[in-house]
């Protein structure tokens, strides 16, 4: 069911599971259907009480309607011209489609106006009266015949009425090459493939189609003609649909058409309508350039006609809908048939679909299948379906078509020219035209009753295959060198072999074919299983990588159910039926390691490279693995088999939710009906889910990069669940298997399991269904054993090409054998019958368990003349005569029979022979099918002239050598003791559970222990051989040139393994540096750089250089830097003084105005300054910086400035595409690679100066101020021209260039030298104040700067103090003079016609501070600096008590004024806050400050909360002077808690003499006047009385009134996601008032703009890009409204951040896909706006990309 977003939300939906998708092309709303309104609670209650219409008023829409409705099908007849040669140029019917927009609105009004009026134009449309009254062309209007005319041309051009002739040419052209159906020339097919051919073959891949013959082939069907092309138009509706077609469904057209469907008459009508054009849309389609848009909108109306059952089976019955279906989707195959290759080139008259083909790779045919897949998955039609013979016959001969296409040819000599990708294209073509069918039809045959539709499709499945083997000439071997992917049928086949054992209780032995066809049928896949194996080995390497794509295909997760699964279940059921020695041999044979299953130490490989040899037997033994180990379709529920996938995809990585679905894509859960609601298997996988795995919450790693919320194994599950085959088997890459056994190595150690490199363990199968019982029986055959103690003798003797993984897939068989065996022996009559039965072979009977304690002494063996077992053996002709002394028959037997696995093999042929004769085959065409081959390999004459007889003394059983093989892998003698002999209780309870982890020592215990239990001889046996005590057997003697190969790829293995642990090694470690570089927030993170301003030695400072790794002091000459990223600003800026965030508007009515922000105050209040006072002057008495300021950070390395320009030199001409621009100065640096774009010169200085800096002098204030003046006096002489001035100038450059012009320039004369003065010390304010920030917007934290050794500000100083001082300020104009002294002229200012100066008073102290350090020469000495401090605060305190006396009432401050003067005269009043606020008041009642109407009064009567005032409105200096002190002078902030943050920072600062306790602490005793405080404080207050006189209404304004600032927070976002997107996807744009493609909104201020858009473009910039520069300075925080990711713009390039919403599961849903509901994630907001705030994005996000001003 889907709904349109108003119906959702007016719907109650809580407990509901829903997607919610952006439809692409439009759709229709199901809202009010009642075959589809599954949920009760929505279900439409039947109202039969609904009032009539009156007739008269429906009366005027009757008349008009039928001739409106013509007149728009003239238009559309008028407007088509049927080409001469092409289609219709898409222009002219775009033309004709927009004058027709009006008339198609229009009608889609009409059907918006409700039930009555779409029932008037229901019966328009379907009226074939009106019909044959207007548009028949008949009668005497010109106009409607001409129009007749166009439309019957029109019918003819679509290929639905054709001239007889063609159909004679249909009839020569199939006669070449007959084929296994009936062929009857059809026009409609003929022309089709005419057509095609023009056009086809441009558009095959290379040479796929050069020089084959089109083949069109037939069903023979005598509706096909009618189907194809007879087309009648009896009424409007159809006509309509006719031309909606021949538009190829015009977007409009389709809304009204769907629109229409509440309206039931019609629906039925349109169904019908829909089903009759059928086949002229696949004809369409096929022609359309636009298929992508045309399937999609086809596919919007047919899933609103299929997916309702009721109308699906009534077109059914009356329309042959089956029937059209499948014909329709047979003639559209048919136009791209080809000869398959497959097997007999020659003679083969199998034709395959031609992969290549535009139909095949676009998906044109996907519309048509989606539709049959949906049809399909309704009970009562597919119930037609299969019980129609006619129609299962067509399908199987459609998936046919598919059976074997796209061939690969190993190449064996040179590599491929060109590679072919169609390989997508055919698996998405079997994925969905076979198989999703063969679901769908699955999913009826669940039940005893459908018994006979499983036989229908068994048996002409069967015929199909037939068919099929007979067409391409197979006898019993396939041809060399090929294999195909795809066989549908037997994937069928097999299929609905599963689903009648499975479901239907159908005994399997009824529904097989005879041994013959099982024989054919396991070749096929078998050759698949051999060639997955070829190709990770390599040896199809010169195919290209596209046969890598194809093995990977095959096995993922979309396509494994379909396609591996069957495969392997049909071979378990023909090894389950087939002789199993015959089996077993023959994927040995196919796998091509006959050859080196021989006892010998040398042989060799007539099919096989030796370098391959190891990886195919790991092939061969690990398939055989899985045959036998895999319950799939054997016998587990689906329950099970639902937590096996799940266990297995967790066990190799963790996973998402979203990712766990898509990769357990069982396609028994779904219902292929897309309005069906719920996923059936949807309720059984959460609680699945639950039980197997752990959910971990999303989690921030260090280097910023996000998690999703993952699931993980519960312990339990590596415990016991972990099942290595199931992960073998459903692995794409195969490191995933690595990644799964590393996992469950970690969990052994955490848990104290097993400490070392553990095996994969061997885990317990279900229990066989009873039909498949058979196949144990390949456990227990002599050829399996043969191959088991071959290779475990191989193995223990060290040969070569053997590996780790082969002693694992053997034991893992062993134990199978033991666990699967027969009942249980009795011991007695083995050994009774044992000597008679033993002449047959190497082995006295099948079953496993006796045969493993069987010795086998003597072995014959045909090696290489140069093999060690020559020399040592007696010649051959008189090896027997040795061996005839020998008193035991079995060793004759031996030497006779079994000349090492030469033998086995040759009677294996010799089986194979019988076998042929069984099935009553020819006995010539036997012999010479299998004779020559086995000849050839094992005694051609000639081909292997050195080969000879060598007889190998052995004296072995399998128990013997496994014995020997735990002492080999223990490196001990004698290291296996049966554990019974201590415990006899092991032999009761087998499952122990120190045996079920472990490595290759416990599997042999643990199969010894088996063995044991088993039977009572082998446990006689065990005990005997460990009695004798067996040093390890040595190899035998080997040449050391042998040895050398022998060891060469031990080598290789060792030396590979070792490479791999360095590089993880290296990797872990670069992580670990990365973490500590990368963790923005951890002032621990300690990189070993010495920077001169955190170190103490008494020696000058040293820097290493990070290129040239020399350390050194930074000279005059050859000057040190240290890395920075100059960044500009507007952070501060965004400061509020609410502490209440700001929430994005999700309404009209929410708005935000960025009138409160720092920003915006600090603007208003210089332009407030400069309108009233001097210019130069206003520029001094304020910071900017506020917006645009320039933030400075290093990563906290240094490097010579020389040495730095030879890099930046290196990058230039490095060619790599680097993620930043070196010609704007941007590089990353050589040691830690953060992103930087500049250098900071380190001042030379030197620490023995520093500590004398520090020192405490005795010097009186008045002294300190006078030297304060004297060397300001001096004037700052232009440093020589050394290298290290030209950097600083340098630097000062970019660091000018790094902001806007605009956030520089506040003079009213441009280009004034104030401007850069202002500018300059403003930029030292900002990276104080971000420092404040970051700390948290206070000093209580204390210790050194968050960024550790990372801060610059000490190198930053000296920069900016060396520029400034180039500016000597006049010393009429020196602040200092106003601060220290008391003027006496005072009338002087009033004579001038000039602005006066800003007042003392309305000045900002902390840029008077930073103006007074930074004007000073450098190295500032400590007493200077606090003296500085001392005056400053006087003024501080006053603004403070100015501002207190404003907010309070006329009455308090009379009260004020009379206590303050009474305390006047008493010994400390210039340090009691009350005395001074006293004189304050008096002093400002001169003027008219007072006079105003009082605004916000504060009633601060009591005195502590003055105090605390006052101590509010000065902490923001300290902080920020603390700050500086600790930068400039070293030493740790004191930590302390909020309360006493004030004395705390004011001690630290010298500010108290002596530290006194709180209770008597006030603020005023920080205070120390310079000169009588009285008389200070009467200088400053005057100049504020006589502006007061001028304009009394900006008196108080401009008091600084220092607001509390919050800290700068991002906008607070709604909870539910849905809230955001529902208000902004639909938003106009207020630049261009469109609804945007991409509408983005900023996460700083919540403008609303569109991303790309080139209709908001300005100067070539997009508007996003505009915005960055005006809101951040050039950092924008976007965020996707329709993708629901956030994108972070930086200068010129930007990246995507992540999403801050996931859904139920800790996911994101990048661009909507999933449609879950998606909610805040708080976390990721929060570490967001941190590296805003802490400005990281550089340093953290790793993918940036230039944006071109394009966003």
């Amino acid at each position: 069911m889907s709904l349109c977003a108003e119906c959702f939300h007016q719907g109650e939906h809580a407990g509901h599971d829903y997607n919610m998708f952006r439809s692409q092309a439009g759709g229709a709303c199901d809202c009010g259907d009642s075959n589809v309104m599954f949920c009760k609670r929505h279900r439409i209650k039947s109202n039969s009480n609904v009032p009539c219409v009156p007739k008269d008023l429906l009366m005027m829409s009757e008349l008009v309607l039928p001739q409106f409705i013509f007149s728009l099908i003239q238009h559309l007849r008028e407007g088509y011209n049927e080409p001469a040669l092409d289609l219709p140029s898409e222009k002219d019917l775009h033309k004709i489609l927009q004058v027709l927009e009006p008339h198609v609105s229009f009608l889609e009004d009409l059907t918006k106006m409700g039930g009555a009026m779409r029932s008037v134009l229901t019966q328009v449309l379907t009226s074939q009266q009106f019909y044959k009254d207007l548009s028949s062309g008949v009668g005497e209007n010109a106009c409607a015949k001409k129009s007749h005319e166009k439309y019957l041309i029109a019918l003819k051009g679509s290929g639905l009425a054709f001239p007889e002739d063609k159909l004679a040419c249909g009839m020569e052209e199939q006669g070449a090459g007959t084929s296994t159906l009936a062929i009857q020339g059809l026009a409609g097919a003929t022309a089709t493939s005419g057509q095609g051919d023009s056009s086809d073959e441009e558009d095959q891949d290379g040479s796929q189609g050069v020089g084959k013959r089109k083949r069109v082939k037939l069903s023979s069907s005598t509706k096909d003609q009618s189907i194809m092309d007879v087309l009648k138009h009896k009424c409007f509706l159809e006509e309509l649909l006719f031309w909606t077609i021949k538009y190829e469904f015009p977007q409009k057209m389709v809304t009204f058409l769907l629109n229409m469907l509440p309206d039931q008459d019609y629906k039925v009508a349109f169904t019908k309508t829909f089903v009759q054009h059928y086949a002229f849309i696949m004809k369409t389609l096929k022609k359309s350039h636009e298929s992508d848009t045309m399937s999609n909108r086809i596919v919007h109306i047919s899933v609103q006609l299929f997916s309702n059952e009721e109308l699906a089976r009534q077109v059914t019955e009356e329309c042959q809908l089956l029937d059209i279906m499948v014909t329709v989707l047979l003639y559209m195959m048919e136009s791209c048939l080809i000869k398959s290759e497959l097997q007999d080139e020659e003679n083969s008259l199998h034709v395959v679909v031609n992969c290549g083909e535009a139909l095949l790779k676009n998906n044109t045919y996907w519309p048509l299948v989606s539709d049959f897949i949906n049809i399909l998955s309704h009970q009562s039609v597919a119930k037609k379906f299969l019980e129609d013979h006619g129609l299962l016959v067509t399908w199987m001969n459609f998936v046919s078509f598919f059976q074997g296409m796209n061939l690969n040819k190993r190449e064996l000599n040179e590599h491929v020219e060109f590679e072919s990708q169609t390989y997508y294209a055919a698996f998405a073509a079997e994925l969905e035209a076979c198989a999703q069918p063969m679901w769908g039809l699955l999913s009826h045959c669940k039940v005893r009753e459908t018994q006979e539709y499983t036989r229908n499709v068994v048996r002409y499945c069967l015929e199909a295959l037939q068919d099929w083997f007979d067409a391409i000439n197979f006898v019993d071997e396939p041809a060399p060198n090929q294999v195909t992917f795809h066989l549908p049928l037997h994937r069928y086949f097999a299929m609905f072999l599963s689903k009648a054992v499975k479901c239907q209780e159908l005994d399997l032995d009824t529904i097989l074919p005879d041994q013959e066809m099982l024989m054919k049928l396991m070749i096929h896949p078998l050759q698949i299983q051999a060639s997955l194996s070829e190709i990770h080995s390599n040896m199809w390497v010169r195919n290209g990588l596209q046969i890598k794509g194809q093995a990977m295909t095959y096995v993922q997760s979309h396509f494994c159910n379909s396609m591996i699964d069957p495969d392997i279940y049909l071979l378990q059921v023909c090894a389950s039926r087939l002789d199993p020695d015959y089996f077993i041999s023959s994927v040995f044979e196919r796998f091509k390691v006959v050859d080196l299953l021989t006892m010998a130490s040398q042989h060799q490989n007539t099919v096989l490279d030796s370098e391959h040899e190891r990886s195919m037997l790991e092939g061969a033994l690990t398939f055989l693995v899985l045959l036998l180990s895999l319950r799939l379709h054997l016998g587990m529920t689906d329950d099970e088999i639902l937590r096996a996938e799940m266990v297995a995809q967790l066990c190799m990585n963790d996973r998402t939710h979203s990712s766990l679905l898509d990769l357990i894509s069982l396609e028994y859960f779904k219902n292929p009906n897309p309005k069906s609601g719920i996923i059936p298997g949807s309720l059984s996988f959460e609680s699945v889910l639950s039980a197997v795995a752990d959910f971990k919450a999303p989690v921030f790693e260090p280097g910023g990069s996000m998690q999703q919320g993952m699931y993980t194994p519960k312990a339990e599950v590596w415990d016991k669940e972990f099942d290595p085959v199931m992960v073998i088997l459903r692995t794409v890459y195969r490191r995933d298997v690595q990644s799964a056994m590393d996992r469950y190595t970690a969990f052994l150690k955490q848990s104290g399991k097993f400490p070392g490199n553990p095996w994969p363990p061997y885990k317990k199968r279900t229990p066989l269904h009873p039909s498949y019982k058979g196949l144990v029986k390949l456990l227990h055959c002599k050829t399996l054993h043969i191959v088991l103690f071959t290779l475990l003798y191989k193995i223990l003797m060290d040969h070569q090409n053997l590996s780790e993984h082969v002693l694992c897939m053997v034991l893992y068989l062993i134990e199978l054998g033991l666990e699967n065996s027969p009942e249980r022996e009795s011991d007695e009559e083995v050994v009774r019958c044992g000597q008679e039965r033993c002449h047959d072979s190497w082995f006295p009977g099948s079953n496993l368990v006796s045969n493993m304690r069987h010795f086998i002494n003597y072995v014959r063996v045909r090696v290489p003349e140069t093999a060690p077992e020559v020399k040592k053996e007696p010649p051959a002709s008189t090896s027997s005569d040795g061996l005839a002394s020998s008193q035991s028959s079995r060793r004759k037997s031996l030497q006779r029979e079994n000349s090492g696995t030469a033998q086995v093999f040759s009677l294996v042929a010799e089986r194979r022979k019988k076998f042929q004769e069984i099935i009553n085959r020819n006995a010539t065409e036997a012999n010479q099918v299998v004779r020559p081959k086995a000849s050839m390999k094992w005694s051609a004459p000639g081909a292997t002239p050195q080969l000879t007889t060598a007889i190998l003394e052995v004296k072995e059983s399998m128990l013997s050598l496994l014995i020997k093989l735990h002492h080999k892998l223990s490196g001990k003698q004698n290291s296996y003791y049966p554990p019974w002999l201590d415990d006899v209780d092991v032999l009761i309870h087998p499952e122990v559970p120190r045996y079920s982890h472990g490595d290759g020592m416990t599997a042999v215990e643990r199969i010894l222990l088996k063995a044991a239990v088993q039977s009572r001889l082998n446990k006689r046996i065990i005990e005997e051989i460990c009695r004798k005590v067996t040093p390890p057997v040595p190899p035998k003697k080997i040449s050391s040139a042998e040895k050398k190969t022998l060891d060469k790829e031990e080598r290789r293995q060792k030396a590979r393994e070792r490479q791999q642990k360095l590089l993880a090694e290296f990797a872990s470690r670069q992580k670990s540096f990365m973490e500590t570089a990368m963790d923005v927030e951890s002032p621990d993170a300690d990189i070993t750089m010495e920077i001169a301003t955190s170190e103490q030695h008494v020696s000058e400072a040293i820097y290493d250089c990070v290129i040239c790794g020399q350390s050194g002091p930074s000279t005059e000459d050859r000057p040190t830097g240290l890395v920075v990223l100059l960044q500009a600003s507007s952070v501060l800026g965004q400061c509020r003084n609410s502490t209440e965030p700001k929430k994005l508007p999700t309404t009209e009515e929410e708005q935000i105005y960025p009138w409160d922000t720092c920003a915006a105050l600090h603007d208003v209040r210089l332009t407030t300054l400069q309108r009233y006072f001097k210019d130069s002057s206003c520029l001094q008495a304020v910071s900017i910086g506020w917006e645009g300021g320039v933030y400075v950070q290093t990563c906290g390395h240094t490097l010579h400035i020389d040495c730095h320009k030879s890099y930046m030199e290196s990058l230039r001409n490095d060619q790599v595409l680097q993620g930043f621009s070196v010609d704007k100065g941007e590089f990353t640096c050589p040691l830690c690679r953060q992103f930087a774009n500049s250098v900071l010169p380190c001042y030379p200085g030197n620490n023995v100066e520093r500590s004398l800096w520090q020192s405490h002098s005795n010097k009186c204030m008045q002294d300190l101020v006078q030297e304060v003046e004297d060397l300001q006096e001096q004037l700052g002489t232009f440093p020589s021209e050394t290298n290290l001035s030209k950097e600083m100038e340098s630097v000062m450059k970019d660091i000018k260039s790094t902001t806007q012009k605009k956030y520089t320039d506040y003079s009213k004369s441009p280009g004034s030298p104030d401007n850069d003065f202002l500018f300059m010390y403003s930029v030292a304010r900002t990276n104080l104040e971000l420092e404040l920030v970051h700390r948290g917007g206070n000093l209580c934290s204390g210790g050194a700067s968050t960024a550790g050794k990372r801060s610059c500000l000490n190198q930053l100083f000296h920069v900016l103090a060396m520029h400034m001082r180039l500016y000597s300020i006049d010393s009429a104009y020196n602040p200092w003079r106003k601060l220290t002294q008391t003027m006496q002229d005072k009338n002087s200012e009033l004579i001038s016609e000039e602005l006066p100066e800003v007042p003392v008073l309305y000045r900002d102290v902390s840029s008077l501070l930073l103006i007074q350090i930074l004007t000073m020469p450098q190295p500032l000495r400590k007493e200077h600096f606090t003296c500085i401090v001392k005056v400053l605060f006087t003024l501080l305190y006053t603004q403070a008590l100015a501002a207190l006396s404003v907010k309070c009432s006329a009455e308090d401050r009379m009260a004020w004024k009379q206590s303050g003067a009474l305390k006047k005269n008493t010994c400390n009043g210039e340090k009691s806050w009350e005395v001074l606020l006293g004189h304050v008041v008096s002093e400002l009642s001169m003027g008219k400050i007072y006079e105003e109407q009082e605004t916000d009064e504060l009633t601060l009567v009591n005195p502590d909360s003055i105090e605390c005032y006052l101590q509010q409105f000065c902490l923001p200096f300290l902080r920020i002077t603390s700050l500086l002190q600790h930068h400039l002078f070293g030493g740790d902030l004191p930590s302390c808690q909020e309360d006493e943050e004030f004395t705390v920072l004011a001690s630290c600062l010298g500010l108290l003499p002596s530290f006194q306790s709180s209770d008597e602490f006030t603020s005023a005793s920080c205070l120390d006047w310079p000169v009588p405080a009285f008389d200070m404080i009467s200088q400053w207050c005057s100049e504020l009385a006589s502006f007061a006189d001028r304009h009394p209404d900006q008196v108080k304004a401009l008091l600084i009134q220092e607001p509390k600032w919050d800290l700068p927070r991002l906008l607070q976002l709604p909870e539910n996601y849905n809230t955001i997107f529902q208000y902004y996807h639909r938003k106009t744009c207020t630049v261009c008032t469109k609804v945007p493609k991409d509408p983005a909104v900023c996460l700083v201020c919540g403008t609303f703009v569109c991303l790309k858009g080139l209709c908001c473009k300005q100067q070539s910039y997009c508007e996003c890009v505009l915005h960055s520069q005006n809101c951040g300075a050039g950092t924008g925080i976007f965020l996707l409204i329709n993708a629901s990711v956030i994108i972070i713009i930086r200068g010129h390039r930007f990246c995507l951040w992540g999403s801050v919403y996931l859904d139920a599961h800790g996911e994101e849903d990048r661009d909507l896909r999933r449609g879950k509901p998606l909610y805040i994630c708080k976390e990721r907001y929060k570490v967001l706006e941190q590296q805003w705030v802490s400005h990281t994005f550089d340093h953290i996000n790793k993918r940036w990309g230039p944006h071109y001003n394009g966003l």
